[in-house]
C-alpha cells in the first residue's frame, strides 16, 4: 500500500505537461475549497475548475474495474465509499459554483487536456467584463458629441 501513490501519477503528469506547455498554471494537489478535505488533482482557482484524474481500480471504472479475489468484501466496500465520497465532492464543488471534471487513468492525456482548456476557456468568458465596464478602463465605449 506505501508504493501506491496518491499523487503526481503518470495519468496526471502528463495532463499537467500538456496543460503547462498550453501556457495553463494551475495548483497541483489542492484543496478547492477550504473548510473541504478533500484535494482535487488539479485546481484552476480564479475560474474554479476542479480536476481529478481517477484510478481505474480505486474509483471502480465501470470498463477497468475486476473486484478483487483477496479479502472481496473489504475492497468492495472500499471502492463503494470511493465513489460515494466522489459524488459527494462533485455536489458540494458544484453547489459552491465550481465546474468539476473527472477522467479516468486510461483517457488520453491528450484529449483530457483538450477538455480542460476548453473549459478554462469557457469559464473565462463567462466572467470577464464586458466592453465598457469598469475593469476594461473604457475600451469600448463611445464619447457623446
Amino acid at each position: 500500500m506505501q508504493a501506491i501513490r496518491s499523487r503526481d501519477t503518470g495519468p496526471e503528469h502528463a495532463i499537467r505537461s500538456l496543460l503547462h506547455a498550453a501556457g495553463l498554471r494551475y495548483r497541483v494537489c489542492a484543496r478547492p475549497l477550504p473548510d473541504l478535505r478533500r484535494t482535487a488533482d488539479i485546481v484552476f482557482r480564479p475560474v474554479k475548475i476542479a480536476v481529478f484524474v481517477d484510478g481505474c481500480y480505486w474509483h471502480g471504472c465501470p470498463e477497468h474495474y475486476v473486484p478483487p479475489k483477496t479479502n472481496p468484501g473489504y475492497w468492495s466496500d472500499k471502492v463503494a465509499r470511493n465513489i460515494a465520497r466522489d459524488r459527494d465532492t462533485d455536489s458540494r464543488l458544484a453547489e459552491a459554483g465550481w465546474t468539476v471534471l473527472r477522467f479516468w487513468e486510461h483517457e488520453p492525456a491528450a484529449e483530457c487536456a483538450v477538455l480542460i482548456a476548453d473549459a478554462i476557456a469557457l469559464r473565462r468568458a463567462a466572467v470577464s467584463p464586458g466592453p465598457g465596464s469598469p475593469r476594461t478602463g473604457g475600451a469600448g465605449r463611445t464619447s457623446a458629441p
